[in-house]
């Protein structure tokens, strides 16, 4: 059996969109047209996979305690974009948004990186433009 290494990764580029719950401090990216077929959590995240295994959707709870800004700013994201990447049995989550602060825009890139624990998820590059 081939190992994760041998297998090159599957690419996904689409539109996305993204929501914030102020009442539940939930955020949410999803890419536009695609439904999940099922969810995997872990920490206070929740990743959403379609049919085809690609990442499709993040649900970040407590969103403003993990990303350590006000809720207040959050609900005001003018830009974003997420990449998921899976390699290696790993994980990895880039968010890159914008915020607005004193009217002058601050550019914000945190790193997510998990264990994949699931073995229905195969090596693959998902990013919304």
């Amino acid at each position: 059996m081939a190992s994760t290494k041998d297998i090159k990764p599957r690419h996904l580029e689409a539109k996305g969109e993204m929501d914030y719950d102020y009442v539940n401090d939930i955020l949410f990216f999803k890419i536009k047209d695609r439904e999940y077929d099922f969810s995997v959590e872990f920490q206070n995240m929740v990743i959403d996979i379609d049919e085809e295994k690609f990442i499709v959707g993040i649900q970040i709870f407590e969103a403003s305690k993990f990303l350590r800004m006000s809720k207040l700013d959050l609900r005001e994201i003018p830009n974003w974009k997420f990449t998921a990447k899976l390699e290696d049995n790993t994980i990895e989550i880039r968010l890159d948004y914008q915020i607005k602060l004193r009217n002058k825009i601050f550019e914000k890139n945190p790193i997510i990186i998990q264990e994949n624990k699931s073995e229905h998820l195969k090596p693959q590059v998902v990013s919304t433009i």
